[in-house]
């Protein structure tokens, strides 16, 4: 049977733009919409003969805001996506939504689409909280959107928090993480806020607005794993929570270097050996399907060495974590120099290991960009070693999820 395949779709429009928010999206530009929709469709059919065969198991819609998208827009991609690629039946199906564009209606009519999943953006319970970074909606319509998502029969819920916002205390935090689990999610996510370049949250951060300190942000993240342990939310990825069961399939992929495609202006893909990515521009975009020109912000292929750092660099990210002969299986490669970097952080109550799987603690989170780049120093050692990869085995990767 061929690899399973993950679909993401990105919708780059939003009633109103987050303050901290450096994904690619726009707002106030719904005049675009309809040629968007076009162009997607064509985009969707000039890539499915490309995809033939291979059966997705995952499709993410994510921006921007796909709930203020329409659900009939989505439904129609859905649709196509159902004719044209071989969608199983048992596929997760994904749609990000913003409260404030949510009703019972048209989540019902998703529902029958086909939607089984629902990424819901809370951010946090507070109402000025939210005002300070810019969000448009309110608790009250995080309550009701919830309410309106399960009359329409989705059971699989995702919220999203986040943590290290201007003047929030960790009696904020504990506030928003109890309301939240008072609501029943499936999954969480917890995000520490982070002010990224050119995003109005820097200059507003450069003229003066502080945030929670590093050490702040750490208490409230290790907080946010102790409350949502005891609340039987399993943390199975940096960042992320879940009952039993309810782990993200389709995000899953990307920590495991399974393949998937992207359609959109600044989509990623990683397929038949490749990594690449189209333009951050709607109009380029729009352009370049209506040009035939090509789209592709950047296409490089993902050699045998990167495959190995990815290994490391995105496993790492999960509880799963690596194993040294699931290591040696797949690369060929001695895994001492990182075993010894392994035992050295295991000292430090960094990393531990489960079933013969080494993975970091919650405290080896926090100094997880640190402490990768160690590995990965260490892992260089054995790749300058190899003068031929060529030579190199590369079994077909198997392995159980």
């Amino acid at each position: 049977m061929a690899d399973v395949l993950g679909v993401y779709i990105h919708i780059p429009f939003c009633k109103s733009k987050c303050d901290y928010c450096d994904f690619y999206s726009l707002a106030g530009h719904e005049e675009l919409m309809d040629r968007y929709q076009k162009a997607l469709i064509n985009h969707i059919k000039a890539m499915a003969p490309l995809l033939k065969g291979r059966p997705v198991d995952t499709i993410y819609f994510g921006g921007g805001t796909p709930s203020y998208y329409g659900e009939k827009r989505l439904r129609e991609i859905l649709a196509l996506l159902q004719r044209q690629l071989s969608v199983s039946r048992q596929a997760e199906i994904t749609v990000e939504c913003n409260p404030d564009s949510v009703d019972w209606r048209s989540m019902a009519r998703l529902h029958r689409a086909g939607v089984n999943r629902i990424s819901l953006g809370m951010q946090s319970a507070d109402p000025q909280q939210l005002r300070c970074i810019h969000r448009i909606h309110t608790p009250r319509q995080v309550e009701q959107a919830v309410a309106d998502i399960r009359k329409a029969k989705i059971d699989n819920l995702s919220l999203d928090l986040i943590y290290g916002l201007p003047g929030q205390t960790m009696a904020d935090w504990e506030t928003t993480l109890a309301k939240a689990i008072q609501l029943e999610p499936d999954h969480l996510s917890c995000y520490g806020l982070k002010v990224e370049e050119d995003t109005p949250l820097s200059r507003r951060v450069a003229q003066g607005l502080e945030l929670p300190d590093g050490d702040e942000q750490a208490d409230l993240y290790l907080r946010a794993v102790d409350l949502l342990n005891q609340a039987g939310y399993r943390q199975y990825e940096i960042s992320n929570f879940a009952k039993p069961g309810k782990e993200s399939r389709h995000n899953t992929k990307y920590w495991l270097g399974r393949e998937y495609v992207g359609f959109g202006p600044g989509a990623h893909s990683y397929f038949h050996g490749r990594r690449f990515s189209y333009v951050r521009d709607l109009e380029t975009y729009l352009q370049g399907l209506t040009s035939r020109d090509t789209l592709l912000d950047e296409n490089l292929p993902v050699t045998l060495p990167e495959r190995a750092r990815e290994y490391i660099l995105l496993r790492m990210r999960t509880r799963r974590g690596i194993e040294e002969w699931e290591y040696r299986r797949k690369f060929g490669l001695n895994f001492e120099p990182i075993g010894r970097r392994l035992e050295f952080f295991e000292r430090y109550h960094w990393v531990e290991q489960s079933d013969r799987r080494w993975h970091f603690t919650p405290e080896g989170f926090l100094l997880s960009n640190t402490l990768i780049l160690d590995l990965l120093d260490a892992q260089s050692d054995t790749l300058c070693e190899c003068k031929n990869w060529k030579d190199l085995i590369h079994p077909h990767e198997s392995d159980p999820d």
